[in-house]
């Protein structure tokens, strides 16, 4: 088997309200890239990474004279092709690969009717679990969606927990000053005394303000305190005075940062991401670094749509020691490109893919629909807000919103 083509569309999903972040906002939708692989067989693989229109099209297309002839079975020397250590410095080629990545596992899946999850030794689960995934929220157009208020909080959790099963909750914090998010934080804890907790602030408190924030909630219930400050040496000071896991999924993202942190611990739970760390592969070696220094882990959201989702489930189902519940934006999104569209949840997990490959087809219909909203609305600024014109936050921050 052989590719003869590698083909991209950028589309953009709808989101139930525009999402609130430390650094800027997702502004009503995701913009992802949906990558296709074609071969000699008549097979096509998928592929899916954060879209940025025309240029990452055509970032992907540049590849061919890389790929064109390659079997998609030998992932290794792909790697090599594209992640040679000072071409992939100079080319910022990670994400690239990692959509490309998941196209060719899907390829060797379909080529030998095997779910992706068996080409990598079994599954050990056949679901996977996730977490509620909360976000201060602007209304979208109509008024309708906002999330401001520790009562509009709960109740955002409250419903997702009753459409979806959820038995732990993350904050997606950094937005408002930390008193009146340690608030909101504290008001969840109330409402759901038995579910797990997991705070966020992308990384724009001091380590003082952390120090300060983590004493204040380990008394809670808490899965891991995420990337509270940014470093790693910021988070080993955080680390020796907070009685709480501290997780990342900024400072620990390669093989030499997760070096670092095994010789000199500052984070306790390690966040993969599929596309962060270059595709599965590279997470299941990770993973298995991890096990063997007794460090946990979980999974880190990129806005995926189900392309990428199938490549977590399917992670997520090799993984023998899974011990936290999985991040996803996926119910924030209205619809997804894949066939059915999106993914149901159950008792807040997500059954894994049993189809070959990753188990996921396109809709093309779909696809062409999103494909042509994005022709309408275009890309957005992830790192500004638009109802914030010429803000940007310091690091550590000190310019937050007004939650009045």
């Amino acid at each position: 088997m052989r590719i003869t083509d590698i083909r991209a569309t950028t589309v953009a999903i709808p989101l139930e309200a525009p999402l609130r972040h430390a650094n800027g906002g997702h502004w009503g939708r995701f913009v992802r890239t949906i990558v296709e692989v074609d071969t000699d067989e008549g097979l096509v693989g998928l592929g899916e990474l954060r879209g940025n229109g025309a240029v990452t099209e055509d970032a992907l297309r540049a590849l061919k004279p890389y790929l064109l002839g390659h079997d998609p079975f030998d992932l290794e020397a792909m790697r090599f092709k594209l992640l040679n250590p000072t071409a992939a410095l100079y080319g910022n080629r990670t994400s690239l690969h990692s959509a490309l990545e998941f196209a060719c596992i899907d390829l060797m899946g379909k080529y030998l009717d095997l779910p992706a999850s068996q080409l990598f030794g079994g599954r050990v689960r056949d679901r996977v679990a996730f977490g509620s995934y909360l976000f201060f929220r602007y209304p979208d157009e109509e008024g309708r969606g906002e999330v401001r208020t520790p009562e509009q909080l709960v109740a955002q959790a409250g419903d997702l927990k009753r459409q979806h099963g959820f038995s732990s909750h993350k904050l997606k914090g950094g937005v408002f000053h930390p008193d009146y998010e340690l608030a909101c934080y504290e008001a969840l804890a109330e409402a759901f005394p038995e579910d797990g907790l997991r705070y966020d602030p992308n990384a724009v408190l001091s380590v003082e303000e952390s120090i300060r924030f983590g004493r204040a909630i380990e008394h809670l219930r808490n899965d891991y305190f995420e990337d509270p400050t940014w470093g790693l040496n910021g988070m080993r000071r955080v680390r020796e005075n907070v009685r709480i896991p501290m997780a990342t999924n900024t400072v620990v993202v390669n093989f030499e940062q997760l070096a670092a942190n095994v010789l000199d611990p500052a984070v306790d739970v390690i966040l993969l991401d599929t596309t962060f760390w270059g595709g599965i592969r590279p997470c299941i070696k990770a993973a298995a670094v991890c096990e063997t220094f007794q460090l946990s882990v979980a999974m880190h959201s990129s806005g995926e749509l189900g392309i990428q989702l199938a490549t977590m489930l399917h992670l997520g189902a090799v993984l023998p020691a899974l011990p936290i519940a999985v991040d996803t934006h996926y119910h924030h999104l209205l619809d997804d490109v894949i066939v059915g569209g999106k993914l149901e949840y159950q008792d807040g997990t997500i059954a894994v893919p049993t189809g070959p490959g990753l188990g996921v087809e396109l809709d093309r219909d779909r696809m062409e629909r999103y494909a042509e909203y994005f022709r309408e609305v275009g890309n957005y600024t992830y790192d500004r807000d638009p109802r914030r014109p010429g803000w940007f936050p310091l690091v550590p921050n000190e310019r937050w919103a007004d939650p009045t």
